[in-house]
Formats: structure tokens, C-alpha cells, sequence
């Protein structure tokens, strides 16, 4: 009797134990995935699936289910998974490393794209993100103009994941123009890869007021702030204004000579990204040493914007083009004024040239 009192006793202290086991080891699990990269949309779908049935899946489902989201993701863009493959001497992803984000990690990134302003950097940036090694950051850090206090981990930290193999990538146009970004990137890496999208400088600066105005209407015109005395009259170019001085490409990108060796810079025909985007593309798949797997199938040309998108891919119903404000219609200037300002860059257009080796004919 006192031996069946006893184990009527025991029987619930045994569930209440298990229990805790089972939160534990639900726990462990779940800090496991977190901290291994796998807080994804497939850790979600686990996490859900272990509250409803109180079961722990099998670490090999797991990764089954990690398989198929990056499979569908890379065939969705007409992609194949063997693309992925490594090449003799070219740095990619294995097809063996598919699926295993518990082995990407943070770091500092291996190319950037420098400049400039309203050049075309969001298009190149969108359309180099097909590439399944490359890695890049959607947003600007801005780190070496504005938050280089903050230091590198912080830096860091602001990277994508990627696998051994891939090349990490960010976009902060503003690094061409500002005078200590050559010297701090230098600091951070000597072997970093530098992008610059360069387009016609008189047609950048009305690209750039055009955004100005949207942003801040009730600006002047941009006679008014193209020349210092506020006329066309006299003919003297405000090379302080910001959208002017953006297009003195010679000028700054003696800056970053002083630091990094030419053939380290790749220079991106602005122009020739919306007329051939796949062809400067597959430059710039070259330049960083990657398979050139992104093609000209990859694209349309969308009359209504003037600017090249990237076909829908399969189980989406729309093609993906870049914002509405790409592609907008430009600010109406004086064709006087247009000229002006070709004959002020003409000189400092051929000094690009020769410092580029390359006639972009503006």
C-alpha cells in the first residue's frame, strides 16, 4: 500500500521532469539554429512545427528543407544549381555548400562599388545580387564617410552571411567624392576590389538637381545654382555645388591612385548599363573573378521607364524593375546651358580618359 502511495508520488515529479527536458532541449535547439545562421523563413516553419506537435525534427530534414528554398531561388532566375559549382582557379560556391548556412559567416567585404552618385550604382548593385557568389549589402553603411568611428566590427556586423567562396559586396556612392575613404579602405584591405559607375558628368548633375527637387521642392533653378553669379551670362561654373563637383571624375579618382594600383578599379560605362546592361555585367563578373553566369537572357528593356529590368522569375507575377524613381523624367534645362557645361567638362573628361586608359565619348 505505502509502496503504491509512493509511486503515485513519483509519477507526476517524473512528468514534470521530462517536461523541463524537453523545453530544454527545444531551447538548445533553437539557440543552436539562431546562432548558426539559420534564422530564416525554414527556421520559422520548424520552430512552428515543433510547438504544434511537440516533436524535434531530424537535423537532416532540416537541411532537405534549406536545399530546396536555395534551389528554388537560384532555378527561379533561369539559374541551375550546377552553375554553382567551383571552377579550376575561380572562386564559387560548391554545389556541396548549398543548403549549409551554418558555415556562412560575416566579414568585411571583398569589392565595393565607390561612386558615383546617380550614376547607375542601384542598377549594377540589383542586377550583380542574381549572381549566387555574391553577397551584397542592400542598403549603404556609409561607413567610410560617415560612421567610420563606430569601427570595423561594426562594420562587420552590417554584412550579409556568406559561404567560403563568395565575395562579399556593399554600395556607397558617396566613398568616390569624400577625401578619406581612399586612405580608410586602404586601411582595412589593400587587395579590396573598387567599382566605379561613371556616366556623361552634365547629364549626372541634372540627374542629381532632379532628385534634389523631388526631395525639396522650392529649390532654385539649376542655372541659378550651376553658375556662381546666378546667370549663364558670364559663364563661370560653381564647381562647389555638389552635383557639379561630383562629375570632376579626374579629380577625385586621383585620390584613390594614391592608394590603390589602377587595374584594382573597375570603371562601369553608366550608359552602356541601361543599353547593354548584360555586357557591362559580365565585365564586372570578370573584374571579381566569378563565373559569368548572369547573360543577356536575364534582362528586358521596359520602353515606359527607359531602363532594362530583370525578367519575372518562375511562381512571380510581375518582372522586377527598379523604383519609380528610376528612369524618371529629367528636370527641363536651357540647351544653353547643357552646352556650357560640356565645353567646362570636355578638359577634365580627357583627363579621365587618359588617367583610365578608356573613352567613355561624353
Amino acid at each position: 500500500m505505502a509502496g503504491s502511495h509512493h509511486l503515485q508520488q513519483e509519477v507526476p515529479r517524473l512528468q514534470q521532469k521530462l517536461f523541463f527536458v524537453f523545453i530544454f532541449a527545444v531551447v538548445c535547439a533553437s539557440l543552436y539554429f539562431f546562432l548558426s545562421g539559420f534564422c530564416d523563413s525554414s527556421l520559422m516553419d520548424t520552430a512552428k512545427y515543433l510547438r504544434q506537435t511537440s516533436k524535434l525534427l531530424p537535423l537532416t530534414q532540416l537541411f532537405q528543407r534549406k536545399n530546396a528554398t536555395v534551389e528554388k531561388t537560384v532555378t527561379d532566375f533561369g539559374l541551375s544549381t550546377s552553375s554553382l559549382i567551383r571552377s579550376p582557379g575561380v572562386p564559387g560556391a560548391h554545389i556541396d555548400n548549398v543548403g549549409k548556412d551554418w558555415a556562412a559567416t560575416r566579414r568585411l567585404p571583398q569589392a565595393i562599388i565607390i561612386g558615383v552618385k546617380k550614376g547607375g550604382t542601384r542598377a549594377l548593385l540589383e542586377f550583380l545580387r542574381l549572381h549566387p557568389d555574391i553577397r551584397a549589402l542592400g542598403s549603404e553603411p556609409h561607413f567610410f564617410d560617415r560612421h567610420y568611428s563606430r569601427g570595423l566590427n561594426w562594420y562587420r556586423s552590417m554584412m550579409p552571411r556568406a559561404l567560403e567562396g563568395q565575395v562579399v559586396l556593399e554600395k556607397t556612392p558617396r566613398y568616390f567624392v569624400t577625401a578619406e575613404s581612399p586612405g580608410r579602405i586602404h586601411t582595412m584591405s589593400k587587395e579590396v576590389k573598387l567599382i566605379v559607375v561613371v556616366r556623361d558628368p552634365v547629364t549626372r548633375a541634372i540627374s542629381d538637381y532632379t532628385q534634389i527637387v523631388s526631395k525639396t521642392p522650392g529649390v532654385p533653378t539649376f542655372e541659378t545654382l550651376t553658375f556662381r553669379n546666378g546667370t549663364e551670362s558670364e559663364l563661370e561654373v560653381d564647381t562647389l555645388w555638389s552635383p557639379i563637383s561630383i562629375g570632376l571624375y579626374a579629380l577625385h579618382l586621383e585620390r584613390w591612385l594614391a592608394y590603390f594600383p589602377l587595374e584594382q578599379i573597375h570603371f562601369v560605362h553608366g550608359e552602356r548599363l541601361v543599353s547593354d546592361p548584360a555586357g557591362e555585367v559580365g565585365r564586372v563578373q570578370e573584374f571579381l573573378g566569378l563565373q559569368k553566369i548572369i547573360t543577356d537572357k536575364h534582362f528586358y528593356f521596359n520602353k515606359t521607364k527607359g531602363f532594362p529590368c530583370l525578367k519575372k522569375p518562375e511562381g512571380s507575377s510581375k518582372p522586377h524593375c527598379l523604383g519609380q524613381t528610376k528612369g524618371r523624367p529629367h528636370a527641363n534645362i536651357h540647351p544653353q546651358v547643357i552646352h556650357r557645361l560640356h565645353q567646362f567638362y570636355q578638359p577634365h573628361n580627357l583627363r579621365f580618359y587618359q588617367m583610365t586608359g578608356q573613352d567613355f565619348g561624353w
